[in-house]
């Protein structure tokens, strides 16, 4: 269930004084099984282009196919289009509204028009799979930790089954433990289900550590796309658009300079404790 961005354009207020190229000639394919990481400051176009993927906005030029077929056709089923395609947006625990936690991850599944059945046992089991315990499943949500929010909305869009995942900033606000065990159980889920993620994120370091292909953007344009270790080789780049490199790529430089001879292109601590570690058994 493959997306193919093809030279897509998307202009906010196309027709006004006021109007912002938000995305510039994108071109991308995202294919099955990935967990690709998406970057860029505020106002990069990350979020904009998120939300092309399932159809919430439509490009002022280009299109977008899901599994071959484009999703701009006038005639294309939208509403299946966004059960295969979940997003999670920024904060997502603002859409939480039903009387208990079960209710609400019930909601999207109901609406598919499935069983009764069927919509409990897709709410039961993506309740598992964010590590959600049963205990919490007939509380208010608005009763639990932001951490815990965070993980009944995104249980909301996995009862949909959605092959692709996008989650966009799906940490942002939470503290550095809640903020592992979100990402740390993201990553597990792809690994049992091999569902693709789409992770938008600012921090240099949950990228580095959990994603297979790291896509920058900057001024509505991809910049970068490859894998983060090449990605981060330009970290003189990325901070010229007010980005940056993992924390350890720059201790790793810093060691090479003193004449150490480390692996700068490290990006996470295990990878820098391999190079410091296999440096002195020499």
């Amino acid at each position: 269930m493959s997306i193919i961005v093809d030279h897509v354009n998307y202009i906010y207020g196309a027709d006004t004084a006021l109007k912002v190229e938000a995305l510039k000639d994108i071109n991308l394919n995202i294919p099955d099984g990935q967990f690709i990481g998406l970057i860029g400051h505020t106002g990069s176009g990350k979020s904009t282009l998120v939300q092309h993927l399932n159809g919430l906005l439509k490009p002022t030029s280009g299109a977008i196919y899901f599994n071959g077929q484009d999703i701009g056709d006038k005639d294309y089923n939208l509403k299946t289009l966004r059960s295969k395609v979940g997003l999670v947006f920024q904060y997502p625990e603002h859409q939480l509204f039903e009387i208990d936690v079960f209710s609400d991850v019930c909601f999207g599944p109901k609406n598919l028009g499935l069983d009764k059945k069927e919509v409990e046992i897709r709410a039961y089991t993506a309740l598992k799979q964010v590590g959600l315990e049963d205990e919490y499943f007939y509380q208010s949500p608005f009763e639990l930790s932001g951490g815990q929010k965070r993980r009944v909305a995104i249980a909301g869009v996995l009862a949909m089954n959605p092959d692709i995942l996008i989650l966009d900033e799906p940490t942002a606000g939470l503290d550095p433990k809640g903020r592992d065990d979100i990402l740390d159980q993201i990553a597990r889920l792809r690994q049992e289900t091999g569902k693709t993620i789409v992770l938008v994120s600012h921090s240099m370091e949950d990228v580095a550590k959990y994603v297979d292909r790291l896509i920058v953007m900057n001024k509505g344009k991809v910049i970068y796309d490859d894998v983060p270790r090449e990605v981060f080789r330009h970290f003189k780049e990325l901070e010229e658009m007010g980005l940056a490199a993992p924390q350890v790529t720059y201790i790793m430089n810093e060691l090479k300079s003193q004449g150490l001879q480390v692996d700068t292109m490290a990006t996470t601590i295990e990878e820098a404790k391999k190079s410091i570690l296999a440096m002195f058994q020499k």
